[in-house]
């Protein structure tokens, strides 16, 4: 997450209770698929995912020793010396940041010369029960059945099927809308990926990918929906995070969990999932400290989640174009996250930069380089974009805060809609923002 604002926003909700796993089978061609009576059966037996994630993780991470900090930074090298201190920058001011970071990163920072002027501990931020202002947030279950739903519904369009385990043995689960290949089967048509929640606190981003995926079941019909369906190969991961998700609401008050799961062994929680691509991964912007909100694991793609998505772009090369969503800060990135530097090939970033541009005159968010804020290694983006040419962008949803209520919902999706329907339409080539000729100077 990432956000340039005028202002120190710390309000918070929660989400509403509830959590069940969703089975699947596979058909002749050996890709899972999911019945209506499937759907039915894991609705009504809703098991206690939320319960087993809160007894389970008993002692977890909690708030122990993490703040919500106020640092003093004007400059974009400020600002990564402090992400790779273990800040999780998630508000940017003329002259100061705001985010998250544990109090040994915080002593850290202030060794360094950096000037702390906030400091509030998380656990005397967070809202006690479940508020109906977030009933309407999914949870991983409630996301599962939904997304069973649409598969069940539209047969010969929709499958669903998992990408990979987490580390708590839950399904990443994926929706595929393809009018020609089901499942697991490869297509030659131009793809195209949305991704959701690699933060776990950030529940916004999984709101966004899966009410898109309703948009596009609801108006199926529709020729500009229609024409899409037809011609494009569309991928949706709404929740790659759904360790994370299930302990940040699985007591009666948010977390502010960001990694994921995975017990290091010195006991610390958690790897943060966007730190943990293998491109450059383990340079800036990124600690090697398990206790810090911005730990890059101990290699690239050790983590079950990351490793997923990495096996699951790699047998599908007829992707061309992504979407990972963050939250929030009306921004729009495209790469580099790593360095400073532009892109070298010039075409390539002329494309970037116009079809960036194109979605933030539909979102009304901020279009610019990911390390024009700061920089980052290890992240989506540049593994998408420098190994696989994917290109990739990070979408920073709006919102004022981790936690901005149900209200936020509607305006998001109706917003980033139009910009994926755009991206997604372009996945053929990808050239065509800018007016370039595809391949030209690669």
């Amino acid at each position: 997450m990432r956000t340039r604002l005028s202002g120190l926003v710390l309000s918070v909700s929660l989400l509403a209770p509830g959590a069940f796993v969703l089975g699947a089978g596979a058909d002749q061609g050996g890709s899972p698929t999911l019945s209506e009576e499937t759907v039915r059966g894991a609705v009504q037996s809703a098991a206690p995912l939320r319960e087993r994630a809160g007894s389970r993780w008993k002692a977890g991470p909690e708030y122990d020793g993490r703040y919500w900090v106020v640092i003093r930074a004007t400059t974009k090298e400020q600002r990564t010396a402090l992400a790779g201190l273990g800040l999780s920058i998630e508000e940017v001011h003329p002259d100061r940041v705001a985010g998250t970071a544990h109090i040994k990163d915080i002593e850290a920072m202030k060794a360094r010369g950096f000037v702390v002027d906030e400091m509030v501990a998380l656990g005397d931020l967070a809202e006690k029960g479940f508020p109906p202002k977030d009933e309407a947030y999914h949870d991983y279950g409630e996301m599962a059945a939904l997304m069973g739903e649409l598969a069940a519904k539209n047969p010969g369009l929709v499958s669903m099927f998992s990408a990979g385990k987490t580390w708590q043995d839950r399904e990443i689960w994926v929706l595929r809308f393809n009018s020609s290949a089901s499942g697991l089967r490869p297509s030659s048509k131009p793809g195209a990926l949305l991704m959701g929640t690699h933060h776990a606190r950030e529940h916004l981003t999984t709101e966004v990918p899966l009410l898109f995926a309703v948009h596009l079941s609801d108006n199926k019909n529709k020729p500009e929906v229609k024409k899409l369906l037809d011609s494009r190969d569309i991928h949706i991961i709404p929740m790659i995070n759904p360790d994370g998700v299930e302990y940040d609401v699985a007591t009666s008050q948010y977390r502010w969990q960001r990694k994921n799961m995975r017990v290091n062994p010195d006991g610390e929680i958690g790897v943060d999932l966007n730190r943990n691509y293998g491109y450059e991964w383990g340079g800036v912007g990124a600690s090697d400290q398990p206790y810090s909100d911005t730990y890059h694991g101990p290699s690239a793609f050790s983590e079950p989640e990351t490793a997923a998505i990495k096996r699951f772009v790699e047998a599908r090369p007829n992707i061309k174009t992504s979407i990972s969503y963050h939250s929030y800060g009306s921004l729009i990135f495209y790469p580099w996250s790593y360095s400073y530097d532009p892109i070298p090939n010039k075409k390539d970033l002329a494309a970037f930069k116009a079809a960036a541009a194109k979605m933030a005159s539909l979102t009304g968010y901020t279009a610019e380089q990911s390390s024009d804020l700061y920089a980052s290694s290890g992240d989506t983006d540049d593994w998408m974009y420098g190994v696989r040419r994917v290109f990739g962008f990070t979408y920073e949803l709006e919102g004022g805060s981790f936690y901005p209520g149900s209200a936020a919902i509607a305006p998001a999706v109706k917003k980033n809609t139009a910009a994926a329907l755009y991206l997604i339409g372009i996945a053929d080539d990808i050239y065509q923002a800018s007016g370039s000729e595809a391949g030209a100077g690669r």
